[in-house]
């Protein structure tokens, strides 16, 4: 999310107030609602950032965490951003964005987004391809979709943006940079790990065609 230290899924929402003549039986009581922060912390994530264009073609974008796929067919994800984040607002405006999934040695780019600082876009190398949903973090991204906006959902102080993905351009050999409890991992540590005794036997991946677009792969 933006404007933050570091990234995190989003803020715990609150429950839709009660109907006037429905009070709140738990706040009448004292009952503290419990803080969802520690929780979701303690689910580990891959780290993005969600850049947009607005009317001017000028770059917006933020940290985020909380993404999740939603559907194969039509594919669609969700990206959940903070209802007063600026972004947002030009994501919504322009209805398309591009999600880049950050590799593990993008950690000071993470936190740059994460900061708000006006000239994030200037510190980062990027480009927009035809056709592209926002601009493309060429240097710290090893995968990105271009998304088209179809619902949003306004819940609390966030906002659930569900779009349609176009086109996604995927690195091989990806090496994700991971986040949980309030810091950083590496997926290359991560899956370096001996695997459990009674490991299950690998299964061959079956990929989409692709097309190869230097060292990249498009999938449409």
């Amino acid at each position: 999310m933006p404007h933050h230290s570091a990234p995190h899924p989003a803020a715990p929402q609150q429950p839709p107030s009660a109907a006037p003549d429905a009070p709140d039986d738990s706040a009448a009581a004292g009952i503290r609602r419990p803080d969802l922060r520690p929780f979701m912390a303690a689910f580990p994530t891959g780290v993005s950032i969600v850049t947009t264009l607005d009317s001017g073609a000028s770059p917006h974008g933020l940290t985020c965490s909380s993404v999740a796929s939603v559907a194969l067919e039509p594919p669609t994800l969700v990206v959940c951003i903070r209802a007063a984040s600026p972004t947002l607002a030009v994501l919504l405006s322009q209805g398309h964005f591009a999600l880049n999934l950050l590799h593990e040695r993008a950690r000071g780019t993470s936190d740059l987004f994460a900061s708000g600082a006006p000239d994030r876009f200037d510190r980062t190398e990027w480009r927009l391809p035809l056709g592209a949903g926002g601009p493309h973090l060429t240097e710290d991204a090893h995968a990105v979709a271009d998304c088209a906006v179809v619902r949003t959902v306004a819940f609390g102080d966030h906002t659930a943006v569900f779009a349609e993905v176009g086109r996604v351009t995927v690195r091989d050999d990806p090496q994700p940079l991971l986040y949980g409890l309030r810091r950083y991992a590496l997926w290359s540590e991560a899956a370096s790990a001996p695997p459990p005794a009674a490991a299950l036997p690998a299964v061959p991946l079956v990929r989409p065609a692709a097309t190869a677009e230097g060292g990249t792969r498009v999938i449409r």
